[in-house]
Formats: C-alpha cells, sequence, structure tokens
C-alpha cells in the first residue's frame, strides 16, 4: 500500500519528456521543506490505495508516459515496487526525486530527474551527494535557480562534479527569478544546459492541482 496524495492526466511540464501527454502519480509525504515548494499540500494528504489500484488507474489514460513524482516520492519505501510495476506494465516511467535519499535501488528501467538543492532552497545541506554515483546516461539533473548566487553555486557544482555533457536543466523559481534573466545568464556563460520551464503553469494558472 501507499498513500498517494493525486492521479492526473496532463501535459509534462519539465525536463526533455516536456510538452508530451502524461499520467501522474503524485504521492504523499516529503522529508525536506524547501523553501520554493509548490507542493506542500502533498507533505499529508492523501488515501491509501494498493499497486494494482494505482496502475489500473494510470492505465485508464491513453498515454504510455507515467511520472511518479510527490512530495519525495522515495520517502515511502513502497515506492520501488510501484516503479518496477508501472515498468514490467510497459509504461515508460519518469521518477522526480528531491535527490536527498537513495536512488541506488531504483529499477534500472526508470528515467530519473533528480534535484540538487541549490542554497536559496534552505536544503542545499540535505544533497545526497553520492547518487550522483547511480545516475544513468539517460538520467535528468535539475537546479532549481532562486537568485545569482544559486546560479553561480550550481555553475560551481556542476564543474567540481564533472557534470558536463549530462542533460542538465536549470529551472527558475516561478514568480521569483525571471526566465529571460537565467537565459541571459547562460548565454553569457555558455553553460551546456538546458533553460527547463514549468510551461504547465504558463498554460494553467500556477496554483491550479492536478495539471
Amino acid at each position: 500500500m501507499l498513500k498517494v496524495n493525486e492521479i492526473f492526466y496532463s501535459i509534462q511540464g519539465e525536463g526533455t519528456a516536456q510538452g508530451k501527454p502524461c499520467s501522474f502519480v503524485r504521492l504523499t509525504y516529503c522529508n525536506l521543506r524547501c523553501s520554493y515548494c509548490d507542493t506542500e499540500y502533498a507533505f499529508y494528504e492523501g488515501e491509501e490505495m494498493s499497486l494494482r489500484e494505482i496502475i489500473d488507474k494510470v492505465k485508464a489514460y491513453p498515454s504510455l508516459l507515467v511520472e511518479v513524482t510527490g512530495g519525495e516520492p522515495l520517502a515511502q519505501k513502497e515506492s520501488l515496487s510501484l516503479l518496477k510495476a508501472l515498468c514490467d506494465e510497459g509504461f515508460e516511467t519518469l521518477l522526480e526525486t528531491s535527490g536527498s535519499l537513495p536512488i541506488k535501488d531504483v529499477d534500472k528501467r526508470v528515467k530519473i530527474i533528480m534535484d540538487v538543492k541549490t542554497p536559496s532552497s534552505g536544503m542545499a545541506d540535505k544533497n545526497l551527494i553520492e547518487n550522483l554515483n547511480f545516475l544513468k546516461k539517460e538520467d535528468e539533473i535539475k537546479f532549481v535557480i532562486g537568485n545569482f548566487e544559486d546560479y553561480q553555486w550550481s555553475k560551481n557544482f556542476i564543474e567540481e562534479r564533472g557534470l558536463s555533457g549530462r542533460t542538465v536543466l536549470f529551472s527558475p523559481v516561478f514568480g521569483k527569478m525571471e526566465a529571460k534573466t537565467l537565459a541571459e545568464l547562460l548565454l553569457k556563460d555558455g553553460l551546456d544546459v538546458r533553460l527547463n520551464l514549468q510551461i504547465h503553469k504558463f498554460i494553467w494558472q500556477p496554483n491550479t492541482r492536478g495539471v
């Protein structure tokens, strides 16, 4: 059993699958409290569901792309079984995780989108650096940028950890860091990263749930 906050069907708003129809399984609970969190409602709200109930609900949607997110999905150990089951059912499975909990046991068929927490999140000391050793070539690494300090910190992190050539996303904090400002910084420095905008917040109202 897993505590599920919501299951819905929408457009993938971020990452290299951006713009594709996608089913989302948002699990309850999170071990972090980031300053810019936009899903605080997932900290506690939810209902208990079996793996079969979750999979049947996801299968009712027409897309074979599914993302397990949160909250922090890995806060529930049963999430590993869910990820495996989704892969077994033939879904292209994504995992959105904060990077603060171990990913080494995640099914290798799952594409991981892992955050590296920046200073403005207030959670940079929670980054589990050893997770970088378990990322696959196709996985994605996301930095959420709230200000220039975050940008410089992230730039240095990429250089120090040898992340050049990996799929790296720089995502401006919606309503705080202007996308244009971040884009101009990327152009100035010629960083080999992808500007990552949350397009669902431009399609629908930013605080709309279930999209």
